[in-house]
């Protein structure tokens, strides 16, 4: 066995053999493979098989769609069989939920290039003759659906990889692994030790214990699966051409032909976690003992939808373990704070998503970052604060709910409240309807008198909707307050601070005193964060970003720390409140002695009432507003000095939902919406922000960018739907680009979307059409904001 290797694969299921041939496609032939046992001995052999580009997150989905693709070139790279079958599938709807969902999930595909339609139950009929379309709306059909062979499969990544110059050991047992002083790793088997640059822990059902030789938390865990194989079905028989699969949601069933019979495995709900204190090392190419009784109700609601399983025997029942993260996306990418160790595992579906994880960790750990955004799959999106006792409710729910309708403001419930601020219990008191960011509550609005307690989950405007509005209408008209622990916040410190500062940002470092708009670039040009940067000090640096991006950003920050630069994320070891509107001056006023004159991006210590802040003259609701920060352990003093001055005032709280609608009235961009590594900063307006004169990281792609589309902003003519994301644009009955997000201004009394478009279609007055949920509403591009167009306000 080789003792020294550049990068060494853990694990040697689908996943890992696609990393080691994605990493010799990309140019790196020193790469080892190691197994415990055999190929495909995990998850893998006993998977049932499908692949399908379905995903409400657009980036798997074409991850899903590429994966898929793939297959037919590793057949004609090795010469081996992946048993495709390409038969194409249909996603049933049996209530106008899920036939929302569907119709929006088609708009998606349609500036993605997949060719998927919505049917009716005629055409469902004609295309998967075995359903009973009884309570059936319609379906969403899909060619590109199908399954494969599992083994076959693996062997062919495996294959290319040897092609490729990669080295596969099986029957080698990882015993620790181990950081040398200098960040590489020694790799230690039960057949010798392997020095290596890089660690990919691909060990699927076992990564909990791989990353624990490690001392990494892996949030993952097993859930037992199970589906049945039939014996021949007459109906199955008689047909001239392979059976396509059906994704029944309604049931949480699958089906699909399996030679002359079927197929059909189950989410059910009284499902089971497995090996909850770890996966034994035993374990390997057996299966768990048969439950039919786990899904018994599951398999009546089958019987009725697809009669011909009533009258099959039973040939096979497959009952195995499955690893999933806690929101069912894989864990892939170099693990915060631990330098050449990396991620690819809870990749519950494998055969649709392995290519992508593949493709996108090698292009990481070669080139430093990947094609497109894969927030959604990061292993940073969990933080330190994630434990066992939380991944496990998490995982159970995300099993639940596999096959339910994901609604764009749905709140699952499952191990909340983990985090608290001070002001929960008070929050709560006053009526909060809580979200849930990063593991952290967050007050999405205040409910007063009848109004909903809770948020109904809806593709269309929510019964919410009033009281948002009421909240809206309390900032615009006198002052509000809510507050700032869902920022994410860095104290940056040194001698050097300025300097590294300089170069990490892409836009100017403010003079102390005062605060400066700027991205953060990748060395490709991309848009990594989207900051405020407050000078405290001479070497004293406060900078704010997106809550949820944390490990992201530190992990970043951390990987181009230098001598003379201090970084401390102290996201919750600084809060306080954001109080906005006309009369959020006066508010201020009344409750300090100190000088409250202060400009637009102004930042200064002050004591207010009894507790010391520092306050910054800025505010996302696009009026005029203040950030107040504090210790949290005086949080609750600053509340009730804030509060009380405010009364006579009419200072009301307000939420996410306003303040996600205070937003679009002066056309401001969301993390992660219209800003996010899928982006550039010229593409998005982000380039204003950039201070061209000096060098930072990723100067050279921003120079030479010449983007083909822009960012702008339309009203839609709505009606009871706005737009949440990734809808269509059409001009000319042409689709042109795609909505980013958006929303209803309830000030302006209008429905906003911001989109990407070509930038020669750029025009005042530019009339489009953007589609909502199957019905293609008019829309007319506008470039100034309609609310405050001159800023006056915001810098009053």
């Amino acid at each position: 066995m080789k003792t020294t290797a550049q990068a060494v694969i853990i694990g040697g299921g689908v996943v890992g053999a696609s990393v080691l041939y994605h990493l010799t496609k990309l140019g790196w032939s020193d790469v080892v493979l190691l197994e415990r046992a055999e190929l495909t001995s995990g998850s893998t052999w006993h998977a049932a098989g499908g692949f399908h580009t379905l995903n409400g997150d657009t980036n798997m989905a074409a991850l899903q769609g590429y994966t898929i693709k793939l297959y037919r070139e590793l057949e004609e790279i090795t010469g081996l069989s992946c048993g495709l079958h390409h038969v194409g599938g249909v996603t049933l709807a049996d209530n106008a939920d899920r036939f929302d969902m569907l119709v929006a999930e088609r708009a998606k595909h349609r500036y993605m290039g997949l060719e998927t339609e919505i049917i009716g139950p005629e055409e469902i009929r004609k295309i998967a003759p075995i359903t009973n379309t009884d309570g059936i709306l319609g379906a969403l059909y899909d060619p590109l659906d199908g399954h494969l062979d599992p083994s076959g499969t693996t062997h062919a990544y495996a294959k290319a990889a040897r092609m490729g110059g990669a080295t596969i050991e099986t029957h080698t047992m990882v015993t620790a692994t181990t950081q040398r002083a200098d960040g590489t790793w020694d790799v230690v088997t039960d057949k010798g030790t392997i020095h290596t640059e890089h660690v990919v822990n691909a060990g699927g059902l076992w990564a909990r214990e791989v990353a624990a030789m490690a001392g990494i938390y892996a949030p993952l865990h097993p859930m037992e699966h199970q589906y049945i194989v039939t014996d021949d079905v007459p109906e199955i028989v008689a047909r001239d051409s392979e059976h396509p699969h059906v994704m029944d949601p309604a049931g949480e069933s699958y089906l699909r032909q399996e030679g002359r019979g079927l197929c059909i495995g189950f989410y059910e709900q009284p499902c089971r976690p497995w090996a909850v204190d770890g996966t034994p090392w035993s374990f390997g190419a057996e299966l768990l003992p048969d439950d039919l009784d786990k899904i018994e109700d599951s398999i009546e609601f089958a019987y009725n939808r697809f009669p011909a399983l009533a009258r099959a025997g039973v040939k096979t029942v497959v009952h195995g373990p499955f690893t999933f993260a806690p929101d069912g996306n894989p864990l892939v990418g170099p693990v915060p704070g631990m330098r050449g160790y990396w991620s690819a595992c809870g990749v519950m579906a494998g055969f649709s998503q392995g290519g992508g994880v593949g493709l996108m960790l090698a292009q990481w750990m070669i080139h430093g970052e990947c094609e497109r955004d894969v927030t959604a799959m990061d292993v940073a999106r969990f933080g330190g604060w994630i434990t066992p006792g939380y991944t496990r409710p998490k995982v159970i729910e995300n099993y639940q709910k596999r096959f339910s309708v994901a609604y764009p403001n749905e709140e699952l419930p499952a191990a909340r409240p983990h985090r608290t601020t001070p002001m929960y219990d008070i929050f709560t008191s006053h009526g909060a309807v809580w979200g849930h960011q990063y593991g952290l509550e967050v007050p999405n609005y205040f409910a007063q008198g009848d109004e909903p307690t809770f948020e109904t989950p809806s593709f269309r405007r929510s019964d919410a909707f009033d009281a948002i509005a009421r909240e809206v209408k309390g900032v615009r008209s006198n002052v509000g307050i809510t507050e700032v622990h869902n920022f994410g916040k860095y104290r940056i410190t040194g001698r050097h601070a300025r300097a590294w500062l300089d170069r990490i940002m892409a836009g100017r470092i403010p003079k102390e005193g005062r605060i400066s708009l700027t991205p953060m670039l990748s060395p490709k040009g991309k848009l990594l964060g989207d900051f405020t940067v407050s000078c405290t000090g001479e070497n004293s640096f406060h900078l704010t970003a997106s809550y949820g991006a944390q490990a992201q950003h530190m992990r970043w920050f951390l990987q181009h720390q230098e001598d003379g630069v201090s970084i401390e994320n102290i996201s919750d070891k600084l809060n306080g409140f954001s109080i906005a509107g006309p009369r959020a001056t006066d508010l201020l006023a009344a409750c300090t002695r100190d000088d409250t004159a202060m400009r637009f991006l102004d930042t200064r210590p002050m004591t207010i009432g009894q507790t010391a802040c520092t306050v910054q003259r800025v505010s996302y609701t696009g009026d005029l507003g203040y950030e107040i920060y504090c210790d949290p352990m005086d949080q609750r003093a600053l509340w009730t000095t804030l509060w009380t001055a405010g009364q006579p005032m009419g200072l009301s709280l307000f939420g996410m939902r306003a303040i996600m609608s205070l937003r679009l009235d002066r056309h401001f961009g969301s993390w992660m919406r219209e800003f996010s590594p899928d982006y550039t900063a010229k593409e998005t307006g982000m380039d204003r922000f950039i201070q061209w004169d000096k060098d930072f990281i990723g100067k050279e792609a921003a120079v030479a960018d010449n983007p083909d589309r822009a960012l702008v902003t339309f009203v839609v003519d709505a009606t009871d739907t706005d737009v949440t994301a990734y809808e269509p644009i059409f001009l000319d009955d042409e689709v042109i680009g795609f909505c980013t997000s958006g929303g209803y201004s309830h000030h302006l009394g209008k429905s906003i979307a911001f989109g990407l478009i070509p930038k020669a279609q750029v025009a005042e007055g530019l009339r489009v059409e953007v589609e909502l949920l199957g019905d293609r509403r008019p829309a007319t591009l506008i470039t100034t904001p309609l609310f405050d167009p001159d800023g006056s306000r915001l810098r009053a």
